[in-house]
């Protein structure tokens, strides 16, 4: 084990504690207001943005991902951030259109009980599988899967998020995202200045896989522009954070976080092309990186991993708080209730981390899709005009998306061979297309149904 990391580690964490103030009230714990009853402002709402999007799986999915497709790996798995931009639209359009204060509050004006419980289901899972990827990453970082060291750092990431999430909630949580962004851009610009300076290291090695429009890096990326319309959408962390600042503030916060994700997300995944670039038969991403960059290096990749992973706990475990007292009302939502609600979202992701799937895009792929449901009602009841699309059309949508999203999951993982012998990421962009296509499908002809049905009433 690297005690080195690990003292960095637990400085980060210490920190993050102690600047944490307590939450006085509800409206601090849930609303993210100072305790003075101030909204978050740019830059502090900006960096919450990033850092909580830049996840611990976020930065390996993109470095796995150029390590084995090239460049254009990275550019897809950077793709998605153009979210962003979407997810900016939609939240403005949600409320300064559509006079609502959340996604939950619009989808049962819309669509009733119905609209908000199938929400509810994938933006649980979604949180879940956030829980779990980012805990997987930092097992990983300190052991081999099952070992001794993976899982004490596991649990004890779990207790050191908790601790800090449950003592300030989503307040406490845009304070400590502040310094854990500041943290991590000051390692990463370290980190990439020592690697070109490598002797090893050249531009030229970003190139050493070329386009080939049917290989997986160009597939992905095409499947990337077609889930960042619904993809932001089903990330409540992103959402959250739209309903919390005035309209001028949020709107320049999400444009400005677009641009600095990107920008994070390309650069880290550059390492991982490198690394491919020099990667010899059987050698990992890991050892080639360790071999190209040297000992100093890959402590701050690695720390860099750790940072992303703590601020995107902390968010995710106010999510959760927000989700089942606020939004679902399941709970009352009082302080203590909104403890109770992270609790039990974390363990949920402990139990994945030591009994689910480790392939890490995976939760990305079948959360995507599951969230391509979500697409139609953005297209024609967000963005566009249309008040009296049928409720069947909506559920459709929802059924045809999450049996999409299973789908992939079963051929990914080797259960199935329903769509032969193509590439999952082949497969994958097959899933997205076709549920694309049957949910505005099914939204053309519910709105198309309602505008008979009205010319015939009068």
């Amino acid at each position: 084990m690297d005690y080195s990391l690990v003292a960095a580690a637990g400085g980060i964490a210490a920190v993050s504690i102690a600047i944490s103030p307590k939450a006085s009230s509800s409206e601090v714990f849930y609303s993210g207001m100072s305790p003075e009853g101030k909204a978050p402002g740019l830059l502090m709402l900006t960096l919450s943005q990033v850092t909580t999007w830049i996840f611990a799986r976020s930065l390996m999915n993109a470095a796995i991902l150029g390590f084995y497709y090239g460049i254009w790996g990275t550019l897809a798995y950077t793709a998605y951030y153009l979210s962003f931009l979407t997810g900016g639209l939609i939240v403005d359009r949600v409320r300064h259109r559509h006079g609502c204060n959340s996604i939950q509050g619009f989808l049962e004006q819309r669509f009733g009980r119905i609209g908000n419980s199938c929400y509810n289901l994938v933006v649980g899972l979604r949180l879940v599988s956030e829980v779990f990827a980012n805990l997987l990453v930092i097992g990983l970082l300190f052991g081999a899967a099952g070992s001794g060291s993976y899982m004490a750092a596991v649990l004890i990431f779990t207790v050191v998020a908790l601790i800090y999430s449950m003592q300030g909630g989503l307040h406490a949580s845009l304070r400590t995202d502040v310094l854990q962004m500041c943290l991590f851009l000051l390692v990463l610009a370290v980190l990439l200045v020592l690697a070109i300076a490598q002797p090893a290291i050249s531009l030229g090695d970003l190139g050493f896989k070329e386009f080939v429009i049917d290989e997986p890096g160009p597939v992905l990326l095409a499947v990337a522009l077609l889930q960042i319309w619904s993809y932001p959408m089903h990330d409540p962390v992103m959402m959250d954070r739209g309903f919390i600042a005035d309209r001028d503030t949020t709107k320049r916060s999400f444009m400005h976080a677009g641009w600095i994700s990107m920008l994070c997300i390309l650069a880290f995944g550059s390492l991982g092309v490198v690394a491919g670039a020099h990667a010899e038969s059987g050698q990992s991403m890991n050892e080639v990186l360790q071999q190209l960059l040297g000992t100093v290096p890959m402590l701050l990749l690695n720390l860099a991993l750790v940072i992303s992973a703590l601020s995107t706990l902390d968010s995710t475990m106010t999510s959760s708080a927000r989700l089942m007292a606020v939004e679902m009302g399941v709970l009352k939502p009082t302080v203590n209730n909104g403890r109770i609600s992270m609790l039990l979202f974390m363990l949920a992701g402990v139990l994945l981390v030591f009994w689910g799937n480790k392939d890490l895009f995976s939760a990305v792929a079948v959360s995507g899709t599951a969230s391509m449901y979500l697409a139609p009602v953005i297209f024609f009841c967000i963005w566009g005009r249309c008040t009296n699309i049928p409720v069947w059309a909506y559920l459709g949508s929802f059924v045809v998306a999450l049996g999409a999203a299973a789908i992939y999951f079963l051929e990914s993982s080797g259960y199935t061979q329903w769509l032969g012998e193509a590439h999952k990421y082949t497969k994958l962009l097959w899933l997205s297309g076709a549920t694309l296509i049957f949910g505005n499908g099914l939204f053309t002809l519910g709105w198309l149904t309602s505008r008979d049905q009205s010319a015939k009433a009068i």
